[in-house]
């Protein structure tokens, strides 16, 4: 029976040649998933480990620029560490956000992975961290070293000047020299910024004070003892930990996030596996179908019923197998892909060894034959229960009504069960999902086992158009399409999976799209918005340059702000009176926003109920130096998205607190949004590349980019499915010219000259992918719905948004997909010779 499987996979390479595209693009997505994770974990625990590897100990504390509360290592501390037995070299470290400029004045890097830090040479002159490939590192004022990357692009020479900018003004500093680093953030495709000790302290906490310590051992000193010595020298709250303690929770945490990727990939590869399912038990169907004389012989010669489903299913695993063995090369070569593919968009990946683990291989075999046994093992059961007599006299096997009654009841309760209980999940709000996600999966699944039965009426409706359109090539094809329900169906379920959670996915994104839109419309009146582009708080002499900016009509900051009031925190806003109002549409419910002014507060209704607050009342408050105030509640408000429950004037606060959180300053400006009014904003910056200046439209694109680029990455990682059921269609078609040679020919010789056999097989295939996309398109839009509904309680301005245009645009790619998917098999029907296609059995 082995041989009898590899021979008839040899026998039927071609019609099984798509089985294989459609397994083993399944394989390489898996594969290539593990390969690629595997990889990257490899090098950054390489990395992790690198970096600690001269360090015995790692203190780390809390303190920053402002905070006088939390201590930080000083001077002092630092030199009782040094003294210590055992010990090399301890450094101080300091650091902070300093963005460079290119030459176009735009900032290097991605901004939140922007970096300075303090230079700290030892007694050789060098910094261990640090490896200059030109000049050295900095030891002055005035003078900074720079990361090779961003010295290439920023197109930078030792001697050069380089504009720097961190929270505060812009500054010039010559650079000294230009670096290579294991750093994180140089790797994940920011910047780093070298300044000399005393410069970086001023810059980012305290003269004279370093956030964090490295130590260095001497040799055969032991990193546990050193710990031990150095602990009860730092500061309260500090921590300590030995380099090799560090280094394994760096690999850990970066384990945990390549899990969550990986564990994305790997679902998204299941989908694409689930849609072969189909192609691979409708190509075993129609195998079997086409060899029922052959089996029947097989039967009467001996052959038992299981000889007869292991025959089939061997030949099934010899697929699995090639299917494998190419998938995995492939999967490794998408991993190499991947991998070039990140370092060409600025993702910095530490070098390291393409890692093809035992798990990666073991994984891509058992997916790759398990899923094509599994999937022929249907096809392969009725092929056991077809009689020899009744085969050999060429009777093939038809559904029974029974088994039709069977199947189509047991889809529509799966339909109704699903679809129950995706309607009882948008009704239960953020807790309805897991709900909604099982109705899904029972929806889809009746969906799939209602396809043939659905195929006869839909396929009906669009029948009349054909033969209008086409003629007698429209007719037959409409005709075609529905003579074999299940195998028309099992080629539209692909498509249907594919498109079902595309149109899902682009139903709810340009909900939430138009949801965030309308937020920023309706909540906000400022021309412009500042911020940093790392998003740390802006300096308050941003603030103060802002106001003094030509044009500028008002202007008032989203400053952060913690209020105790007795046990009950809230987050407050400090902004300006009078300005507040005219850069953000505040709807008063009662009181005035005037009363800012006095010192009063502002609460938006929802807050104020849900602490008893009204109008008028005295609320106790604490600061954040534990001082207290009653604050009178001046008005109460609808609340805005933009702003914290509470509001309160600057000069509440400014008391309280040394060092200002300003998240943003809105402004507008006379004359409204204009080129000549953005560069008063940014010349008022002094051209400062970490400060990102916003028009409304930027707004709303910053707001709603996140939804835009969600949506892409989905469309992408579908586009595999996609392609596989694209494949599916190929399939069917091609192996349903073969059974219909005869058939074929017939017409040819009654008269369907090439032209017309060709326009028949395509009209077929747009007929099946049509009907794929609508069933795919209708169940996507009622998912959407439902996950759309079930988050609204939690989406300001939810409203459902059916995207026609791209709804519409999916039915024509759909139709597209089946006239490219024809091209092959329509080929082949119209050269069929028409005297060899008659006498063909």
């Amino acid at each position: 029976m082995l041989r009898t499987a590899v021979r008839n996979v040899l026998a039927h390479k071609a019609r099984l040649l798509m089985t294989v595209l459609a397994v083993m693009l399944g394989v390489a997505f898996v594969s290539g998933t593990l390969v690629f994770t595997d990889t990257l974990g490899n090098a950054f625990r390489n990395q992790s480990a690198k970096s600690y590897d001269d360090v015995a100990v790692a203190v780390t504390t809390w303190a920053e620029r402002g905070d006088e509360e939390t201590p930080a290592v000083d001077e002092a501390t630092l030199g009782k560490i040094r003294a210590l037995d055992g010990v090399a070299e301890a450094t101080g470290r300091v650091s902070g956000f300093a963005g460079v400029a290119d030459p176009d004045g735009k900032l290097i890097g991605n901004g939140w992975s922007n970096t300075g830090a303090n230079f700290s040479p030892g007694d050789g002159g060098e910094d261990r961290r640090y490896a200059f490939t030109e000049g050295t590192g900095p030891v002055k004022d005035g003078q900074v070293a720079l990361d090779e990357e961003t010295a290439r692009k920023g197109r930078y020479r030792v001697g050069d000047p380089v504009r720097v900018a961190t929270n505060g003004p812009v500054k010039e500093y010559s650079l000294s020299g230009v670096f290579t680093t294991e750093d994180g953030a140089v790797n994940a495709g920011g910047s780093l910024v070298l300044f000399d000790t005393d410069v970086a302290q001023k810059l980012y906490l305290r003269p004279g004070e370093f956030t964090d310590v490295t130590v260095t051992a001497a040799a055969g000193a032991s990193d546990e003892r050193l710990l031990d010595a150095v602990k009860p020298l730092l500061p309260k709250h500090a921590e300590a930990k030995t380099g090799a303690a560090l280094a394994d929770e760096e690999a850990e945490a970066t384990e945990s996030g390549l899990e969550n990727l990986n564990q994305m990939l790997l679902a998204f590869a299941a989908i694409a596996l689930f849609v072969g399912v189909f192609l691979i038990a409708n190509t075993f169907t129609m195998l079997i179908a086409q060899r029922t004389k052959e089996l029947a012989l097989m039967r009467a010669v001996g052959a038992s019923r299981r000889q007869v489903k292991r025959a089939v299913l061997l030949e099934a695993g010899v697929v699995g197998l090639i299917a494998s063995v190419v998938g995995l090369l492939l999967g490794i070569g998408l991993a190499t892909g991947l991998r070039s593919a990140m370092g060409a968009f600025g993702g910095k990946i530490p070098a390291g060894p393409l890692v093809i683990s035992p798990t990666a291989v073991v994984s891509a075999f058992a997916v790759g034959v398990l899923i094509t046994v599994l999937a022929a093992w249907l096809p392969a059961r009725r092929a056991a229960k077809i009689p020899p007599v009744a085969a050999m006299s060429s009777v093939h096997a038809v559904a029974t009504t029974k088994s039709l009654v069977v199947r189509n009841s047991i889809g529509g309760v799966l339909t109704l069960l699903g679809s129950a209980a995706i309607v009882l999940g948008a009704t239960q709000g953020s807790d309805g999902k897991v709900t909604i996600g099982g109705g899904a999966f029972l929806a889809l699944i009746g969906v799939i086992v209602l396809i043939p039965l659905l195929s006869r009426p839909v396929i009906a409706l669009a029948r009349p158009l054909l033969r209008k359109l086409f003629g007698v090539s429209g007719k037959l094809a409409a005709q075609n399409a529905v003579r074999n329900p299940r195998r028309t169906g099992a080629t539209a379920s692909a498509l249907a999976i594919g498109l079902t959670l595309v149109t899902g996915i682009s139903v709810l994104g340009v909900t939430l799209g138009q949801a965030v839109d309308k937020m920023t419309t309706d909540n906000i009146r400022a021309d412009y918005m500042v911020s940093m582009a790392s998003g740390d708080p802006l300096d308050k002499s941003a603030l103060t340059a802002l106001r003094g900016a030509d044009g500028v009509t008002a202007a008032s900051p989203q400053r952060a702000v913690w209020l105790d009031t007795g046990g009950n925190g809230v987050s407050a806003s400090a902004v300006t009176p009078g300005d507040v109002e005219k850069v953000f549409a505040l709807k008063t419910v009662s009181g005035s926003l005037s009363s800012l002014k006095d010192g009063e507060i502002a609460v938006d209704r929802k807050t104020a109920k849900s602490h008893g607050w009204k109008t008028g009342d005295s609320v106790p408050v604490t600061f954040q130096d534990d001082k207290k105030e009653t604050l009178k509640v001046g008005a109460l408000y609808e609340g805005n998205e933009f702003l914290s429950p509470v509001l309160v004037a600057e000069d509440v606060v400014d008391p309280h607190e040394t060092l200002a959180d300003i998240r943003e300053v809105w402004m507008t400006m006379d004359g409204g949004q204009t080129a000549a009014n953005e560069q008063a904003l940014v010349d008022a910056l002094g051209d400062n590349p970490a400060m990102s200046v916003m028009d409304r439209q930027g707004i709303r694109d910053m707001f709603g980019g996140f939804v835009n680029t969600a949506l892409n990455i989905m469309y992408a990682l579908l586009a595999m499915a996609l392609v596989i059921a694209v494949l599916g269609v190929v399939n069917t078609l091609a192996m349903s010219v073969f059974e219909r040679q005869q058939e074929i020919g017939m017409l040819r010789a009654i008269g369907l000259d090439r032209r017309r056999v060709k326009r028949m097989i395509r009209l077929e295939a747009v007929v099946i992918s049509l009907f794929g996309a609508v069933v795919g398109v209708a169940l996507g839009t009622f998912l959407g719905w439902a996950i759309g509904k079930a988050l609204s309680s939690s989406i300001p301005g939810y409203a459902l948004v059916i995207p026609w245009d791209r709804l519409a645009l999916f039915l024509v790619l759909a139709g597209l997909v089946g006239v490219l998917a024809s091209l092959w098999p329509a080929r082949s029907g119209a050269r069929l010779n028409m005297l060899t296609a008659i006498k063909t059995e």
